[in-house]
């Protein structure tokens, strides 16, 4: 089993000491957001999980508590854009806070272990092609040698990310700016040692040197576990993502980035009530189950290869 810890929240900077708590207590539960009286009981213990993905723009809480997770195989999606607070208003200074804490991260577990995502790209009055182009080259320059991937994609119009973005007047780039931008990133990128993929993309973007790429990706788990990994492609995501099957562990609308291009929060309001229910010692995240509730254990399995189990050895800090 891979772990996606979450798609749908920013579990290392508001929820890592539920998180850490469940990896103690060696299971969790998720909600099923499409029916909120199912729930999934998971188990965590290290010969089912294979992997932990790791999505967030500051893992700064988890700095100290890596030590915990000594027993698994991780590595962590960081996003570090070059937009300001009118857009992601609850995230500390990019280049007094989060680049020292990037630093920080891949010092302690690995330059291959924090992927860097510059996205969602977007575009209007302020956050220009130009202004991308110079944010990506500052923030590369300042990642050079602590990553050595640089992930990028374009907004997705999803309808709670456009009604969010309305007051910005995005603006919808054409195919050629697109790629034209993708192609300086890669350039830069690979000025400073790393390599450029996208994420979920329907333009190929490979003649501007910029990959197809997979957030959870099968070649860095085998890579970082040491062993083949048995899976198939996730069909829960988007046509073009490349993603292997996971287990989200997320929940929608709890995230406090407050980032306005969000898809996982419908709104403020939402997130503020749901927040209410946090509970660090909880096996739901932002809630307990009720007497209504329905608990399923899901039958979890690790993803190894068990022809060439006998040989893996994990590589792990």
């Amino acid at each position: 089993m891979i772990l996606s810890v979450s798609r749908r929240t920013d579990i290392p900077n508001y929820y890592s000491e539920w998180f850490l708590n469940r990896i103690r207590e060696g299971f969790l539960y998720v909600r099923n957001p499409m029916n909120p009286r199912q729930i999934s009981r998971i188990d965590l213990s290290p010969e089912t999980t294979d992997c932990i993905v790791f999505w967030t723009k500051n893992p700064a809480p988890m700095l100290d508590r890596l030590e915990e997770l000594k027993d698994y195989a991780y590595y962590f999606q960081f996003t570090l854009t070059g937009y300001g607070r009118d857009v992601e208003p609850n995230l500390p200074d990019k280049r007094k806070v989060l680049i020292p804490v990037f630093r920080t991260l891949s010092e302690k577990i690995g330059k291959e272990k924090v992927i860097w995502r510059y996205d969602p790209i977007f575009v209007n009055s302020r956050y220009t092609l130009e202004y991308h182009r110079k944010a990506f080259e500052e923030i590369a320059d300042s990642l050079a040698g602590y990553t050595e991937k640089a992930v990028i994609s374009f907004v997705d119009f999803y309808a709670r990310t456009e009604r969010s973005l309305r007051e910005f007047d995005v603006r919808k780039l054409k195919e050629e700016e697109m790629a034209e931008l993708a192609a300086r990133m890669a350039e830069m990128a690979s000025r400073y040692g790393m390599t450029a993929e996208s994420c979920a993309e329907q333009t190929d973007f490979q003649k501007a040197g910029v990959q197809h790429g997979s957030c959870i990706d099968r070649r860095l788990i085998e890579k970082i576990t040491g062993c083949r990994i048995s899976a198939g492609k996730d069909k829960g995501q988007r046509p073009a993502c490349g993603c292997l099957e996971s287990v989200e562990v997320g929940a929608y609308d709890t995230c406090l980035n407050g980032c306005k291009y969000c898809y996982a929060n419908e709104n403020e309001g939402k997130v503020k009530a749901k927040v209410r229910f946090y509970r660090p010692d909880s096996p739901l995240l932002c809630g307990t189950p009720d007497t209504e509730d329905k608990v399923t254990i899901r039958k979890m399995k690790s993803l190894k290869d068990n022809q060439i189990n006998l040989f893996c050895e994990a590589v792990r800090e």
